[in-house]
């Protein structure tokens, strides 16, 4: 009974004896083909490698237009995480839905991510050895400073 659920979602039926995968059915588009979507007119957004065309959302946006436009043509899934967006707002999202990040691009996105992670991480630990390296400095220049003026 399991295997027949299976075959119907991952089998549609256009006709008699033409079956497609609903796998071919999926559109997939990569960063490129994205990136080019983030205009007020024409905005497509990422979420969870999902591709969406929340053009005509903008106006309706509660927080209003400008947060989606400095998302547009990119990926959207941590801020719209961060917001914490109800469950309607999740199934409303699904009116947009466009396609697919390419597994490719999906790949190299993930690798950017963890990069930007990387970076920002080593430009705090280098402020963090800077600060206690110039605090240790001023704690011994006082040090000589006073054992100086009391000999």
């Amino acid at each position: 009974m399991g295997e027949e659920a299976n075959d119907k979602l991952l089998n549609a039926d256009d006709g008699p004896g033409n079956e497609k995968s609903a796998v071919e059915d999926v559109k997939y588009y990569t960063l490129e083909d994205i990136r080019v979507h983030n205009m007020s007119n024409d905005t497509w957004l990422i979420i969870h490698e999902k591709v969406y065309d929340i053009t005509s959302f903008l106006e309706e946006h509660p927080g209003g237009e400008e947060v989606l436009l400095e998302q547009a043509g990119a990926d959207a899934t941590e801020s719209f995480e961060d917001v914490g967006h109800s469950t309607d707002a999740r199934e409303m999202l699904e009116q947009y839905y466009v396609g697919e990040l390419h597994p490719v691009s999906a790949t190299h996105l993930a690798s950017f991510d963890f990069c930007i992670k990387f970076s920002s991480l080593h430009n705090w630990s280098t402020w963090l050895i800077s600060a206690v390296a110039a605090a240790v400095v001023g704690v011994v220049y006082r040090y000589f400073i006073f054992e100086h003026k009391s000999s």
